[in-house]
């Protein structure tokens, strides 16, 4: 794999990182009907505007997809190497199939639809789970490598894997809190966006903290003018 190229993977985790949080939040700002307080971020794949979503959860799975691939390149074996990229490939999977397949209506979202139950979102929750756990664990998995550099990112490694799956799991709360009728409107929305945000954030950050190593890496190996001059005569 050239230099380039593995430069173009490690940058589409960048790509993702924004592109997903990015777009739900602005999406869920702007659309009618829709809180980013109360609905789900998966929701945002359904009614008004449904189409943009189904393109970010795709996009950004396959871009996360180009990722793992460039951090298993990056990391050339050792402590994390296997894992960690596959558990980024099955978080990418878990994006697309989340975006090719809707959620079902659920807390007066779409409006005017029914909160039912179809096979369909039953597929959906599994590729939602598949998501978070995965995104969860690359980031435990990562730490332990990372951290044989930089305390600090072990650390923030860590952090974001809790909040990821923190998050997640307190938003499935709030969310059986409202539909049976104890916490109404409950902040499932907001604490499920949290989550990516935690998530896709460390995916970012970390694009970038290996990007940089790549081109320090470069400049290292790289020949001195003496050397390249030398190597002429």
């Amino acid at each position: 794999m050239s230099s380039r190229t593995l430069s173009v993977l490690l940058g589409s985790g960048i790509a993702a990182g924004v592109l997903v949080p990015a777009l739900l939040w602005a999406d869920g700002a702007t659309r009618p009907g829709y809180s980013l307080w109360h609905h789900g971020a998966s929701q945002l794949g359904t009614g008004e505007r449904a189409w943009l979503q189904t393109i970010n959860f795709v996009l950004g799975g396959l871009l996360l997809a180009a990722f793992a691939a460039g951090v298993r390149r990056a990391l050339r074996g050792g402590r994390g190497a296997t894992w960690g990229p596959i558990l980024l490939a099955a978080t990418a999977a878990g994006l697309v199939v989340a975006g090719l397949v809707p959620t079902d209506p659920a807390l007066g979202y779409p409006p005017g639809q029914p909160h039912v139950v179809t096979t369909a979102g039953v597929v959906h929750q599994v590729a939602g789970f598949l998501l978070f756990a995965g995104l969860s664990a690359a980031a435990y998995v990562l730490a332990g490598r990372l951290g044989q550099t930089s305390r600090r990112w072990a650390v923030y490694s860590r952090l974001s894997g809790t909040l990821i799956i923190v998050f997640a799991f307190a938003a499935g709360i709030a969310y059986r809190l409202d539909t049976q009728g104890i916490w109404r409107p409950a902040p499932a929305g907001l604490l499920e966006h949290l989550s990516l945000l935690a998530g896709f954030g460390w995916v970012a950050a970390l694009a970038v903290h290996l990007l940089r190593r790549h081109a320090s890496g470069r400049r290292a190996s790289a020949p001195s003018p003496a050397a390249r001059a030398h190597t002429r005569w």
